[in-house]
């Protein structure tokens, strides 16, 4: 299925956050060399720009200080570039029925539901929930031997951008099910108790995947 020229800020953005992610890398990686560390996440990266920028912190020569602040006004622009994809996300979500039905399913946020609607241009082409979740690539891959189905290894082929945004919303459900509670999905809870979260995220995913089919194909 070809990807709708819509969800076009929504493909583009995995780019740029991995972008992101390698300019704050060199950063804590170069300045570490000079003895310069600070704590994992955003503010950490903040801490290490702040030293960059004080030209009275003498740890960091004229020369290095340079080629760091470039890193920082790089860093900066892809910071502004996804916030605008994600305006853009949140503004064609707002404009489409379906992408906003699924925004209430569990795990399933403007980013995903957008990506889904536009990728997915008859859900109906899929004759069942399992075939959905197996073009994703988050069930067990199925080839047929005398008549009958079988199941094999999880499939690495499928959709990489959904599959990734399915196993992020469950990863979601379930950090804030670990804070508050899982009473409310008994289901989520015998899971975690007898999985990894890993695990256990690529299950929910694919339970995720399974209901926003559904949500799709019955206009629920």
């Amino acid at each position: 299925m070809a990807s709708s020229h819509a969800d076009e800020p929504g493909s583009t953005r995995p780019l740029f956050i991995g972008q992101k992610t390698a300019v704050i890398n060199a950063i804590r990686a170069h300045l570490a060399e000079f003895g310069i560390v600070a704590p994992v996440g955003r503010h950490g990266v903040e801490e290490l720009l702040n030293v960059v920028a004080d030209p009275n912190d003498k740890r960091v020569p004229e020369i290095a200080r340079a080629c760091f602040s470039a890193l920082g006004a790089q860093l900066r622009r892809i910071k502004e570039q996804i916030l605008e994809f994600d305006r853009l996300i949140r503004a064609w979500h707002r404009s489409n029925e379906v992408s906003m039905r699924l925004d209430e399913a569990p795990g399933v946020g403007p980013v995903l539901a957008t990506a889904v609607v536009a990728t997915v241009a008859d859900p109906k082409s899929f004759r069942t929930e399992r075939n959905f979740s197996a073009w994703i690539g988050i069930v067990p891959k199925q080839h047929s031997s005398g008549g009958k189905n079988k199941l094999g290894n999880i499939s690495k082929q499928g959709n990489r951008y959904l599959r990734g945004l399915f196993v992020a919303g469950a990863l979601a459900v379930i950090r804030y099910a670990k804070i508050h509670g899982t009473k409310h999905r008994p289901w989520l809870t015998a899971l975690l108790a007898r999985r990894p979260t890993k695990v256990a995220a690529i299950a929910l995913a694919n339970k995720i995947a399974r209901m926003v089919w559904a949500m799709m194909v019955k206009g629920e």
